[in-house]
Parts: C-alpha cells; sequence; structure tokens
C-alpha cells in the first residue's frame, strides 16, 4: 500500500511539476476605453435667398379680440397686434426665449434686425405704427421673411390682413 501512496505522490508530483513548466496566463491590464472623438461642428446653415423661398404653410386671419385689431397667421405662429394706448403693433412670434433675442425681418424694400425678447405668448417686438419697416412687410412683394435666433425662419405672405392692424393703429 505504501508502494501505491509513494507512486500517485510521484505522479502528483510529476503533474505538478509539468503544469508549472507550461506556458504561464498572463493577463493583460485593461486599458481605458478610448475617448470619442468630438463631433464635428454642424454645418453652417445653408445662405437662403428669402425672396425664392416657398411660403410657409398658413393663412391670416384678421380679428378685432377685446377692441384690438389683430391679425394672426399659420394658427398664431405669428400674429400682429396693434396697442391704441401706446401707437404701436407687437410683433408676436411663437416660440420662448430668455432675455432678448435678435429678430431679423426682410422685405423686398429693407431687412432690419432688431431685439425682441420673450413673453408669456412668444417672443415679442413692439414697432412704432409709424415705422417703416411695417409698411415694408405690408407692401412686401408677395411675402417677406422674419427669423428669431433659434427658430426657424418664416416666410409670410403679404396679405391684407398685414395691412389692416397697421392702418388701424395709426
Amino acid at each position: 500500500m505504501k508502494a501505491i501512496v509513494s507512486r500517485l505522490c510521484t505522479i502528483a508530483l510529476c503533474a505538478t511539476l509539468l503544469a508549472s513548466c507550461s506556458e504561464q496566463r498572463v493577463v493583460p491590464t485593461p486599458r481605458p476605453s478610448p475617448t470619442p472623438a468630438p463631433l464635428p461642428p454642424p454645418p453652417p446653415r445653408p445662405i437662403v435667398d428669402w425672396q425664392h423661398a416657398p411660403v410657409t404653410p398658413g393663412d391670416w386671419v384678421w380679428s378685432n379680440a377685446g377692441g384690438r385689431s389683430q391679425a394672426s397667421f399659420a394658427g398664431g405662429l405669428l400674429q400682429l397686434v396693434c396697442d391704441r394706448t401706446s401707437n404701436t403693433v407687437i410683433v408676436l412670434r411663437r416660440g420662448n426665449a430668455d432675455g432678448a433675442v435678435p429678430m431679423t425681418i426682410a422685405t423686398s424694400a429693407m431687412t432690419r434686425t432688431v431685439s425682441a425678447s420673450g413673453s408669456a405668448g412668444g417672443i415679442a417686438l413692439s414697432l412704432a405704427a409709424r415705422d417703416p419697416l411695417l409698411d415694408a412687410m405690408a407692401f412686401s412683394r408677395g411675402h417677406f421673411a422674419l427669423e428669431v435666433a433659434g427658430l426657424g425662419a418664416i416666410y409670410v405672405p403679404s396679405w391684407p390682413e398685414v395691412s389692416r392692424v397697421i392702418e388701424d393703429c395709426r
């Protein structure tokens, strides 16, 4: 029996020695995953010739709500409201803004960038009723463009409702 135990011990010892002679498994140290490359800046917005851009879908609707002459385009996307107490026309674009934002109005006669501000109803601009920009909007050839920083441009038809609000305010 001693011989059997001795042989088993010898076999176990040989197996251990053989196992120690085999190539050791090397566990590589984990490498941090590569940092993704920063995204390239968005391509510059294409310069659109607003005079050839399609008109934004929608219609003008004039009303005399609460004694105020007002015109609403495309379900309130853009509104012109006469404030007779201050003889101003409020241009109101649907959207949100914190503080002052640039608003650009382009007509066939002139283009002007003005400072508009966020309000409860959207982004508002108040113009004196006799401001030439209002006349340019009313008489622009077919339509005019209105763009607010951070919002897409809209191309609005120069329908009689625009003139009606302006004239009611003068």
